[in-house]
């Protein structure tokens, strides 16, 4: 019941709160399982919205003059923000024969803007733009170190677009040295492979965690993508109220776990004791994927974010070139997947976790508690989601709603060369997946390189439906 006392205050009070709750508890099973999954959602959505959207502009001097302005006269109008404080940037890396170039002046202009900066030491350079759009980049040539200049043929200025992302980048070329090393067929193939094996291994976190899943449930979950949003969205809302990065990153990984706990408990185990139907399952796992993937659009924004960190110096290995973020994710990558691959082998629940995959019903007659196997995978495939799609958000760079849905053709691919419902399968395929992806890019345009995905998965289907290490008797 609600009384409003007076034209100054509000007073609310709840009348027979044990009636309600009483009733919630009698509710029979199907409202019950409505309930907990209200529950989850608007537990994730309250996350989200202690973080500023991405349409969102962060606190600045203006906004304190319009809160100041309801008590007292309002003074003049505020300057524009400041290049800093822009959250679309164009930037790139100066590096000439002998190294990075630093001190060497870069101006970029377009749609009403003009901003200058300097590279850094290490060659870096970067300004923020108000909004994206199409920019003209120039470079100061009389700034240039002395006998360094631009190699034949670099256009400058030059211009850039925006394509999806928060982040545009350009690159010069200085020298003969680096056009050489530019045409040199071996050192891109060397550089591709390695980003290859990079983008390999973050897929496979994504792709073990659905080949959990499907191996023990037989369920094709498409709302997995949305589980790899989950875990760059929630370390951007933990980053933005202020957590340093790690904190940030853990508690996301964690509610990675959470939302994979909350879907089985309030979704899957109802249906499989319904004894629903794969297709039928596949068909809500298609609503949920976009159920929650413009939950998270509504309080996320539609806009690219970047993580904190997000922008890292390059690392050179002879004449391979691979960025700090890339190196720390395949290291990362690597040493979870390792253990991962422990547990199956060697722990008890990775024993049990193979039985149910292998026969559930003779996993149950050996006393194999199967629901809980099933639980413990759903909450290991969200934490192995949440961290694929941390790394993603790193190795892009960048957040948004639909990152997951994004690369989920990528881990479905993955899952189906290596074989359907093997975790090492799934490992193999992804890594062998990114490398395609990558490599293909020496014959390719860019945005064409996800294309390579579909291929793959037509020819394995078409010549090997089973995958590499899956077996005959499984498809069918």
């Amino acid at each position: 019941m609600i009384e409003i006392t007076s034209s100054a205050s509000v007073e609310i009070r709840l009348a027979r709160p044990t009636v309600e709750v009483y009733t919630l508890i009698t509710q029979p099973m199907p409202a019950r399982i409505g309930g907990m999954l209200l529950l989850a959602l608007g537990v994730f959505a309250s996350v989200l919205l202690g973080a500023p959207t991405a349409h969102s502009s962060p606190p600045s001097a203006v906004s304190v003059t319009q809160r100041a302005s309801q008590v007292t006269p309002a003074p003049a109008p505020a300057e524009s923000a400041a290049p800093e404080n822009f959250t679309d940037r164009v930037s790139g890396v100066l590096r000439g024969v002998d190294g990075p170039l630093g001190g060497v002046t870069v101006t970029v202009s377009g749609n009403g803007f003009d901003g200058e900066t300097t590279s850094a030491d290490n060659g870096f350079w970067q300004i923020g733009v108000p909004e994206q759009g199409t920019y003209e980049v120039l470079l100061d040539e009389n700034s240039l170190p002395e006998g360094v200049e631009l190699a034949e043929g670099q256009a400058n200025p030059r211009t850039v677009t925006f394509a999806g992302t928060s982040n545009a980048t350009t690159l010069f070329l200085f020298g003969e040295g680096i056009v050489s090393q530019s045409t040199s067929f071996w050192d891109d193939l060397a550089e591709r492979a390695v980003a290859g094996f990079s983008f390999g291994l973050l897929l496979a976190l994504s792709a073990v965690g659905l080949s959990l899943i499907f191996g023990t449930t037989g369920l094709t979950n498409f709302a997995h993508g949305e589980m790899v949003t989950a875990g760059a969205v929630l370390t951007f809302a933990f980053a933005a109220v202020g957590m340093p990065a790690p904190v940030a990153i853990v508690l996301a990984v964690l509610g990675g776990g959470l939302l994979g706990y909350v879907q089985d408990a309030g979704l899957w185990k109802p249906l499989r004791r319904r004894g629903t139907g794969l297709v039928p399952m596949m068909i809500v796992s298609i609503g949920l994927a976009l159920a929650l993937r413009y939950i998270i659009q509504f309080n996320f924004g539609g806009a690219t974010q970047q993580l904190p960190g997000s922008q890292s110096t390059a690392i050179s290995f002879g004449s391979v070139s691979i960025s700090q973020n890339n190196l720390t994710s395949l290291a990362v990558s690597l040493v979870v997947i390792l253990g991962v691959g422990f547990l199956l082998l060697r722990t008890r629940i990775g024993k049990a976790t193979r039985a149910v995959s292998d026969n559930p019903a003779l996993a149950a007659a050996s006393g194999i508690d199967v629901d809980a196997v099933i639980r413990i995978v759903w909450v290991a495939g969200g934490m192995l989601a949440a961290l694929g799609g941390i790394l993603w958000a790193y190795y892009r760079p960048g957040v948004s709603y639909n990152m997951g849905q994004q690369i989920l053709l990528l881990i479905f691919a993955g899952v189906v060369l290596g074989g359907l419902g093997t975790v090492f399968g799934a490992l193999i395929g992804s890594v062998l997946v990114g490398l395609f992806v990558e490599i293909s890019t020496l014959w390719l345009q860019a945005d064409l390189k996800y294309v390579g995905a579909l291929l793959i998965m037509i020819l394995v289907l078409l010549f090997r439906p089973q995958g590499i290490l899956g077996r005959r008797e499984r498809i069918g």
